[in-house]
């Protein structure tokens, strides 16, 4: 077993080392540490990335949105590749279809 650990080159080597020799389940602790080591810096990033776009959503004219209407802005600013490939006249009948409205939108 101690071949397996002589030649890693990082963090991810170990965990996948811990995995594959099973020891994961004996030094749990330490799987779990080395994981959130790992993850750290996705999170992180991704935290960073959200606060970032919210300074290009709240600006001085939205100052006073309510913080449900900001999330759904924060959601379609930051996950714009999956809001690309919805089309606008989708997004235009459902929003319609949702309750009865005096005018048409189209």
């Amino acid at each position: 077993m101690d071949n397996a650990f002589s030649n890693l080159k990082g963090l991810g080597d170990l965990s996948k080392t811990l995995v594959k020799t099973n020891i994961y389940k004996t030094w749990g602790l330490v799987y779990l540490l080395v994981k959130l080591s790992l993850i750290l810096l996705v999170a992180t990033a991704t935290v960073e990335r959200a606060f970032s776009s919210m300074k290009f959503i709240k600006i001085d004219l939205r100052s006073r949105i309510g913080d449900d209407f900001l999330n759904d802005c924060l959601v379609c600013f930051i996950e714009d590749e999956v809001f690309e490939s919805v089309s606008n006249d989708a997004i235009i009948d459902r929003f319609q279809n949702m309750t009865t409205r005096r005018v048409q939108l189209k």
